[in-house]
């Protein structure tokens, strides 16, 4: 099986027609963003509330802990800053 490229933000349709259904891993959005999310390790007590509100599901949980962010689909949108109850998470440019 081989793997499909992922698209960028330019090769997606005009207007994000949604050509079939669960392709949102197969673009990468993360070029959007003007500001990404950093994450504070040290401080961070792997709560996941930053999990939980994600709309682009680019905060990659393993063994019940944080593992990484998934820049290529983050949009950097903030909301993991905002509801970060520690303040762990800072949004850098």
């Amino acid at each position: 099986m081989t793997k499909e490229k992922e698209k960028t933000w330019q090769e997606i349709p005009i207007g994000g027609l949604i050509t079939e259904a669960g392709n949102a891993q197969k673009y990468k959005t993360g070029d959007w963003r003007t500001f990404k999310p950093v994450r504070d390790e040290a401080k961070c007590t792997n709560c996941l509330i930053c999990w939980i509100y994600c709309p682009d599901s680019a905060i990659i949980i393993q063994d019940g802990k944080i593992k990484e962010i998934d820049y290529d689909h983050c949009k950097g949108c903030g909301i993991c800053e905002k509801v970060c109850p520690l303040k762990c998470i800072k949004m850098e440019k």
